[in-house]
């Protein structure tokens, strides 16, 4: 099943698209902080946040610069948060992975794209239980223009996903809230399934949803098992729908294949 998981791709170019993702993720670093606060993402130019001090290219290198300067400010010694790093070495293996399981082609660019959203809004509702309207709208505009341009699908397979994806979400949410009285789905998380939909297609979003309540059910039990979530108290979802849409976008049509040859 996992034979053909990964296409062969030349090894400068994944160690490329590594270096890209390193860079990439040192911006959406900043969309994630700045977006849910209301502020640009390009001015003002990057800064430390204890001293404001604006920073310098020695300062700007993802990863390398948090390492080489001691996990501290080099202007003030103030500890600098580790999350810049981790985010930023997280993007340069999901790049990497894309490159690996799509290869110099259209739909490498699509998941790119897709990857990028996905790991804005998991750093937004980590930090903030919010999934920005900001981000996930222009993540529909994108993907629309892109889904023209590339549609390896049928592209009314797409709209489909788009239609279902918002659909289920918003559905769960009305339900949850006529039964238990309960908002067990935010607005963010009916959005974001709207630009899953449109970017992987009906069949791999509902697969998406799938995986989703899966991990979100897992990790729940063992958070509620280890006394860290009570049960009235809100979890944010956008990352386990991050994970199941990386899952099914990397083997989701594989996964299905498996399944499907097992009834056979």
């Amino acid at each position: 099943m996992y034979r053909d998981l990964f296409i062969s791709a030349p090894y400068f170019f994944v160690l490329a698209n590594f270096i890209f993702g390193l860079l990439v993720g040192s911006f959406l670093n900043v969309v994630a902080i700045r977006v849910p606060l209301k502020r640009s993402v390009i001015t003002p130019p990057s800064h430390c946040t204890s001293c404001k001090h604006r920073l310098g290219i020695i300062d700007l290198i993802p990863v390398i610069s948090y390492l080489l300067l001691g996990r501290k400010c080099r202007y003030c010694g103030q500890p600098i948060s580790a999350q810049y790093a981790v985010w930023e070495a997280a993007a340069g293996l999901l790049f990497a992975v894309v490159s690996l399981a799509y290869g110099p082609s259209k739909e490498w660019l699509v998941a790119l794209f897709f990857v990028s959203i996905l790991i804005v809004i998991t750093q937004t509702d980590l930090r903030h239980m919010l999934i920005p309207d900001k981000v996930v709208f222009f993540g529909v505009a994108v993907s629309f223009m892109l889904r023209i341009w590339n549609h390896p699908l049928p592209f009314s397979q797409y709209i489909w996903g788009m239609v279902t994806g918002f659909g289920l979400l918003f559905l769960i949410a009305l339900v949850s809230v006529a039964i238990v009285k309960k908002e067990a789905m935010g607005g963010g998380d009916i959005k974001l399934f709207a630009f899953i939909g449109l970017t992987l297609g009906l069949k791999l979003t509902l697969l998406t949803l799938f995986f989703a309540c899966l991990i979100g059910t897992l990790f729940g039990m063992v958070l509620l098992s280890s006394g860290v979530w009570k049960r009235d108290q809100y979890i944010p979802f956008g990352p386990y729908i991050a994970l199941g849409a990386l899952l099914s976008l990397l083997a989701g049509d594989r996964l299905i294949d498996w399944y499907m040859g097992l009834l056979v």
